[in-house]
């Protein structure tokens, strides 16, 4: 539990009398306190979407929310500046004139994240680091001087404290984990909106399953802490407010990880929809088990929810049990998956090979059963072995971890010794991610998903940019690219037999670009 309600209230009500010692930082009373919020650069992998976003004229697919957030725990009167490297540049003189640099990321940013580190070490500013990269990988940046390990909300206040008496520690972390229902609505002002595709807000943090290879169970635990419904709500006004009424992803870790929870927010939301007249559309991640509850399925279509993202992982049950993804061992994953679609919702699902127990046919098996099931954005990895996960401590165990991981699960490089030969799983991987985006394969399976997907709950308004992303798309991929007869099949298809679903089509086909181009570098 947080032990201050008010970080910044109270933060406010005491900092500002602290005498700074000799040497330091002038206090806020002198001076206000500047720090600069930097989010590193994507490198190009799966969910970067780079080859999509000229499609809509957009610089980056999600907002920086983990910064955002950590921006509204801070005294409303210091001077922030955000930087997001995906939509803009960092200028040196942005980093003199802070007092400190906050850094976050996951361990796919190690590199720019290394690369700003330096920037500053450079020019005489100290860095403050906190999110997964560093929750799980200390050791890995010894120039960075300040840590904040784990959720941050419980150590903010004395962070923000020692900031204005520039007394920062090397290390905070929390002991507990955080009450979210006193989260602050994030700093959606640091931001320009128009940059974005989608905006992100977060209800839950935490899941109840207890996946081998996962590390948000390690740092977020297997208990759903959720925010209250009137809270998240307040969120979406907030983004409103500021011009947003388009997609926002639902970032939790498990969106149905405490169902009940869950339910009453999406009451709440298709009542909030009611009396507002919101056109926002909804995307999450969930487990298999969505599937099972006709209920809960009928009232995300209700709340607009558009997309949802589900582990599957293996069409093995050797492969889940080993991982103990035994949720997913309890039914049939192709018929779940069709169960979700014809609720409303595309299925966007993460697969994985490389598990001790794959026989060589798993490349054939998860290609079958992508295409049989219809998973059109199907994110396939080898598997990796995460830092502080149960995976890693098992082959740490077992001497079989042979370095770390990069953090891009669309790379062919695997950090463990395998059992079956390391050679055939990156040829293989390679093969099954070119064969599984190769146009006529790519838009076939765009043919399958729609003929399971049963348009459900409120229609997305049309934007102007909706309409430049389709005619951009018909000179891209219906003359110019590999694939154009598979793109106009699809489309002309589409429009004859299912007009409603047309939308649908186009996006698909816009984000297949992006795939095809990724699995292209392999």
């Amino acid at each position: 539990m947080l032990r201050t309600s008010d970080p910044r209230s109270a933060l406010e009500s005491r900092t500002r009398r602290l005498a700074a010692p000799e040497g330091s930082r002038p206090q806020e009373s002198d001076r206000v306190m500047r720090v600069l919020l930097v989010y590193p650069r994507n490198p190009d992998t799966f969910w970067s979407f780079r080859h999509s976003l000229p499609f809509v004229s957009r610089k980056c697919s999600f907002q920086p929310l983990g910064l955002l957030t950590i921006a509204a725990m801070m005294p409303r009167e210091w001077e922030l500046r955000l930087v997001d490297l995906n939509v803009e540049s960092l200028q040196d003189d942005e980093i003199v004139r802070a007092d400190y640099v906050l850094i976050t990321g996951m361990v796919v940013h190690k590199a720019s994240i290394h690369e700003v580190v330096e920037r500053c070490r450079r020019l005489g500013r100290r860095v403050i680091a906190g999110g997964p990269v560093f929750t799980t990988g200390i050791d890995g940046f010894p120039d960075v001087e300040h840590f904040v390990l784990g959720e941050a909300e419980e150590v903010l206040p004395a962070l923000v404290a020692d900031m204005e008496r520039g007394t920062v520690q090397r290390v905070y972390q929390a002991s507990d984990r955080p009450d979210v229902r006193r989260v602050p609505v994030p700093r959606w002002d640091l931001i320009d909106m128009s940059s974005y595709v989608t905006m992100s807000v977060q209800f839950s943090r935490g899941c109840p399953y207890d996946c081998e290879f996962c590390d948000i169970i390690e740092m977020n635990g297997r208990v759903p802490r959720t925010k209250t419904p009137e809270q998240l709500i307040g969120e979406l006004d907030a983004l409103r407010a500021h011009g947003w009424d388009d997609m926002v992803f639902i970032v939790d870790d498990n969106f149905i990880g405490n169902k009940k929870c869950a339910k009453a927010l999406l009451r709440e939301l298709i009542a909030w929809r009611g009396r507002t007249g919101s056109h926002m559309g909804f995307l999450t991640e969930a487990s298999v088990n969505l599937a099972e509850d006709p209920e809960l399925c009928e009232l995300m279509a209700l709340a607009g929810f558009k997309k949802v993202f589900l582990g599957i992982e293996t069409p093995s049950l050797e492969g889940l049990e080993e991982c103990h993804k035994l949720q997913n061992t309890r039914r049939d994953l192709v018929e779940s998956v069709q169960t979700i679609q014809r609720a409303g919702m595309e299925v966007m699902g993460g697969f994985i090979v490389g598990f001790d127990s794959d026989r060589e046919d798993i490349f054939r098996r998860q290609f079958e059963f992508i295409q049989r099931s219809g998973v059109v954005t199907a994110m396939v990895g080898l598997l990796t072995a995460l830092p502080q996960t149960a995976l890693y401590r098992r082959l740490q165990r077992e001497g079989r971890i042979q370095a770390e991981t990069t953090g891009n699960n669309v790379e062919a490089v695997l950090n463990f010794e395998t059992k079956l030969p390391r050679e055939f799983l990156v040829e293989g991987y390679r093969e099954l991610m070119n064969r599984l985006y190769e146009p006529k394969v790519y838009y076939r399976r765009i043919r399958t998903f729609l003929a399971h997907h049963r348009p459900q709950g409120p229609s997305l308004a049309t934007s102007f940019r909706d309409v430049i992303a389709f005619l951009r798309s018909t000179w891209m991929l219906g003359v110019r690219h590999r694939g154009r007869l598979a793109y106009w099949r699809c489309l002309v298809g589409t429009l004859v037999r299912r007009p409603r679903q047309f939308p649908v089509a186009i996006e698909l086909a816009i984000v297949g670009h992006h795939f095809r181009r990724v699995a292209s570098r392999l």
